[in-house]
């Protein structure tokens, strides 16, 4: 394995552009000699600082393994820039935290990134960068066994299952693929239908509400409305950068992300019937609340915000994270509208939509916080993070209610429509874990 400097300065160079230093990036392009070099366009978003969180995950590793092959319970992060100190858990805090292992179910052989359960059935897919999805019947007791391989293999060479979702009645599952391929199974495992359109990585695909149409964006700087019934083409949405998700507010209407700025579509309509701006750095996800009446973002410029379509400015600014957040969730209760962020400063935060408040601040992670999940209820809530732990919260006073420690980081949970099993994707695994209260 060799990394050329080239290489390296291609990676800074879409660094400062996804960053938005637009003048900073065009002067490191002349300086460095890129001017005359062909960029490739397959570079995934944040690439430099995946290459660097992996390389401080190996460091860590380095660090923390002794010569017998155990694992030293150092309760200090690795640093980038400062010298490293380990600092040794206490052997009781260290049993207590051990107390509750999370079991793995074992068929992917690369990191899994995704997870989402059937709504009808006791069915969980799972997307991963080994180029499979994979259905895991949960009805059976030996669910290790009891799953189905789907495989993503095309002309191009295999690549990673980015996004997954299951239509509304449980029968179809869409995949997506980073060789620009969606693809529709059934809950048997048989490919149905192959949509081939998209230049690039598809970074995020939803059904709509009705079932009978598929949404897909990605690097390529579209977004594809689908026939599901044919697989054909119904409208291709342009925007100016990458797409990085895609929400519908109901049968015809949906919101996308692209770079800085959210936009609302209608079917039919080529142009947006909304163009919503405020965020400052690039906008990770978009996601409606149950009621379809407000939509939340969130973004690089440590902010999620609210936004309402009768106003071009966000209803609600939240400002209090003080890094990149990565994920939001809706709460399901009908009761208060509660918005969950997950960000990169180990954090995770309840805010209250209607009166713009900070509700809870959920302190326990000690790494990067990549997804939460609230239970049907509402009353509880997931987070899986990069420090191997699977938290469960009380969503009434913040309390810490059970803390699942598995072998890998976590980067996606999933809570399924009865409320009593929990999905994490850590490392090359899935596990499945009970919770009943």
């Amino acid at each position: 394995m060799s990394i050329t400097s080239e290489e390296v300065n291609i990676l800074i160079y879409r660094y400062l552009l996804e960053s938005g230093f637009l003048h900073t990036a065009f002067c490191f392009k002349n300086e460095s000699g890129l001017l005359k070099k062909q960029i490739p366009h397959e570079i995934i978003p944040g690439a430099l600082i995946s290459y660097i969180q992996k390389g401080l995950l190996y460091k860590e590793m380095e660090l923390h393994t002794k010569e017998d092959g155990t694992e030293i319970s150092c309760t200090v992060p690795v640093s980038l820039l400062q010298p490293h100190i380990c600092k040794i858990m206490d052997e009781e805090i260290m049993q207590e935290a051990m107390q509750d292992q999370m079991p793995l179910l074992k068929g992917h052989n690369a990191e899994v990134y995704i997870c989402a359960w059937n709504p009808t059935q006791p069915l969980l897919a799972s997307g991963s960068a080994d180029a499979t999805a994979i259905i895991w019947n949960v009805s059976s007791s030996n669910t290790s066994t009891n799953h189905l391989v789907l495989q993503h293999t095309s002309l191009k060479e295999k690549r990673d299952v980015t996004t997954i979702d299951w239509n509304c009645s449980g029968t179809l599952l869409a995949t997506g693929s980073c060789d620009g391929i969606a693809r529709i199974w059934d809950e048997k495992g048989d490919l149905k239908l192959t949509l081939s359109g998209h230049n690039g990585p598809i970074f995020a695909l939803k059904w709509n509400k009705k079932g009978d149409l598929l949404l897909s964006c990605g690097i390529d700087q579209t977004a594809r409305v689908w026939e599901t019934s044919t697989g054909d083409i119904k409208q291709i949405f342009e925007h100016k950068s990458s797409t990085l998700d895609v929400d519908w507010q109901n049968a015809s209407t949906f919101a996308t992300c692209s770079s800085t700025i959210v936009y609302i579509y209608e079917l039919g309509k080529q142009k947006p019937i909304k163009c919503l701006q405020g965020h400052k750095g690039e906008i990770n996800a978009v996601k409606w609340d149950f009621k379809d009446r407000l939509l939340a973002s969130c973004s690089d410029d440590f902010t999620a915000k609210i936004w309402s379509l009768s106003s071009d400015k966000p209803v609600q600014d939240f400002t209090e994270h003080t890094k990149e957040i990565f994920a939001i969730e809706w709460s399901p209760s009908p009761i208060r509208q509660i918005l969950a962020s997950a960000s990169l400063d180990t954090s995770i935060k309840l805010w209250d939509a209607e009166a713009g408040t900070c509700l809870f601040t959920l302190t326990k992670h000690t790494q990067p916080v990549y997804s939460v999940s609230f239970s049907p209820c509402g009353e509880y809530l997931a987070s899986g993070s990069y420090d191997k732990c699977l938290h469960i919260w009380s969503v009434k006073d913040a309390s810490l209610i059970k803390t699942f420690k598995g072998k890998g980081g976590i980067f996606d949970v999933s809570w399924n429509n009865t409320g009593d099993k929990i999905a994490a994707c850590l490392g090359n695994s899935v596990s499945i874990v009970d919770f009943r209260f």
